[in-house]
């Protein structure tokens, strides 16, 4: 397990309030937006002699925002899984045993609260329409994905895997305002610069959009009981393990076969087993490889947990990618 569960610091009351916020994961969102900022959307920038755009504290507050939204959602989705989990995983139900359903309410809108007020703080002050209305309609997108969509065919997939794509362009967004705020929306370099960005932002984007929604089927067929008993309409209790397993092998070829087509087409490195991008190019195709292995060995709750765990290793590997970005705009400007 992880090193917030190791041990039994997160026990009790104050400890299940923490695990319903999935720490891990915040940690990983975390580390997601730093990374986007610092080693995607800046060296963009400087090769345009742009300074950075957001200053500390607006990076800070767009963290804590996504953050905070994110663990809400967090909550609300346990607070109404409540009867699935208690099927699924009764050994780590919290909210009943640890937390009563009131406090895991009140919790969530604390959070909720917390991180609307931020988003729109900073919208306000990069005067972005855009920006605020994000953290405005993702808060309830969490809501009604918990309450009824997470249990429609397909749409709850799609809903998650959309909003891990929107973490990494979020943070293209508050750096687009602020450029625009700095230089007018028409300006040609604030044009041409954020559609280098984005065209970044949106490879990785796209990443976490196919493994996210992989990574969901993966995590209902770990579920299935469940979400059979309670008539939730997932891919593998509609069409079983063998529809399920197809459906995440053939979006993992797709992600396999476009990073194939970023590394020997769109990216100025030539492929080479020297190249420190290449190297990592496949890397992540043997990590994918290993994924299929498991997920098709896979027959028990217990073999679909570790082939959960390894996609969120592999979405982890994608976002640290963003290394080899500085890397791959210097030998642009080379050639």
């Amino acid at each position: 397990m992880s090193v917030f569960y190791g041990n039994n610091l997160l026990e009790g009351k104050s400890g299940g309030m923490v695990r319903l916020m999935r720490p891990n994961n915040l940690l990983f969102l975390i580390i997601l937006m730093g990374v986007m900022e610092k080693w995607v959307v800046e060296p963009v920038f400087a090769r345009y002699q742009l300074a950075p755009q957001l200053t500390w504290w607006q990076l800070l507050l767009l963290i804590a925002a996504v953050v905070l939204i994110a663990a809400g959602g967090y909550v609300i989705n346990d607070y109404f899984d409540v009867k699935i989990d208690a099927i699924n995983r009764p050994e780590t139900l919290i909210i009943t045993r640890d937390v009563t359903k009131e406090e895991s309410m009140l919790l969530f809108r604390a959070l909720t609260v917390a991180g609307v007020a931020s988003g729109v703080a900073l919208a306000v002050v990069l005067r972005s329409v855009l920006l605020g209305s994000v953290f405005v309609v993702v808060p309830g997108l969490l809501w009604f994905y918990s309450s009824s969509y997470k249990r429609m065919f397909l749409v709850g997939n799609l809903i998650i895997a959309l909003l891990s794509a929107l973490t990494p362009l979020v943070v293209g967004l508050a750096n687009e305002a602020s450029l625009t705020l700095t230089y007018g929306a028409d300006h040609f370099g604030t044009l041409y610069v954020m559609k280098e960005v984005y065209s970044w932002l949106g490879g990785f984007a796209l990443f976490a959009f196919l493994c996210t929604w992989a990574r969901e089927i993966v995590k209902d067929m770990q579920d299935v009981e469940g979400d059979r008993e309670l008539e939730c309409h997932t891919i593998p209790v509609k069409w079983g393990d063998l529809g399920g397993k197809i459906s995440v092998t053939l979006l993992l070829l797709l992600t396999c076969a476009l990073l194939s087509y970023v590394n020997f087409s769109l990216l100025p490195v030539p492929f080479s087993w020297g190249s420190f991008v290449s190297r990592f190019y496949l890397l992540l195709l043997v990590a994918f490889g290993c994924e299929l292995v498991l997920l098709w060995s896979g027959k028990l709750p217990s073999d679909y947990r570790n082939a959960q765990v390894l996609l969120k290793f592999i979405m982890f590997m994608g976002t640290m990618y963003a290394f080899c970005v500085p890397k791959i705009l210097e030998a642009a400007a080379i050639g």
